[in-house]
């Protein structure tokens, strides 16, 4: 498994500090962040993940725990919209440059308006895709808001 990604290419140029963990990435898990998080030994609220979404027809990614399930009423608000909807996985797949299941809020091909859930800022760390099946970056959350120039919400249900 390449440990160099377009992800972590973005967090070496932003100057981010993070650490990587590697885990086997099981295609057939119920909950892909859960196993994620059950592989690595982290609490399921540490580990985030990233979702692709519509808000008004614009694109957009949402980074939340693992365990959590996002609100579209809440997550159309956090960029002044009134309708949201997950995209598809091949338009996800197309916008982001990732694999599902790999998909990272960093280093995607067509940068979009991110949103961060504002209780992983609360964390001492987050542990987040890599942009690889089975790999992840463990980094500050407030570093990882602030390479990504993202806004902060509440947006899970």
């Amino acid at each position: 498994m390449a440990k160099t990604t377009q992800a972590t290419r973005f967090l070496d140029k932003a100057g981010v500090s993070y650490t990587i963990q590697q885990y086997d990435y099981d295609p057939n898990a119920f909950k892909v962040g859960l196993q994620a998080a059950a592989a690595i030994g982290e609490p399921p609220d540490r580990v985030l993940k990233t979702l692709m979404a519509n808000v008004d027809g614009k694109p957009v990614c949402a980074v939340v725990p693992s365990n959590a399930e996002v609100s579209m009423k809440k997550l159309a608000a956090a960029f002044s919209g009134k309708h949201a909807e997950m995209l598809d996985a091949k338009t996800a797949e197309r916008l982001s440059g990732y694999h599902v299941g790999g998909i990272s809020p960093f280093g995607q091909r067509k940068r979009v308006p991110t949103v961060f859930e504002e209780k992983a800022l609360a964390e001492p760390y987050v542990v987040m895709n890599g942009g690889q099946r089975g790999l992840q970056v463990k980094l500050a959350p407030a570093d990882a808001v602030k390479a990504l120039d993202a806004a902060t919400a509440n947006v899970i249900a």
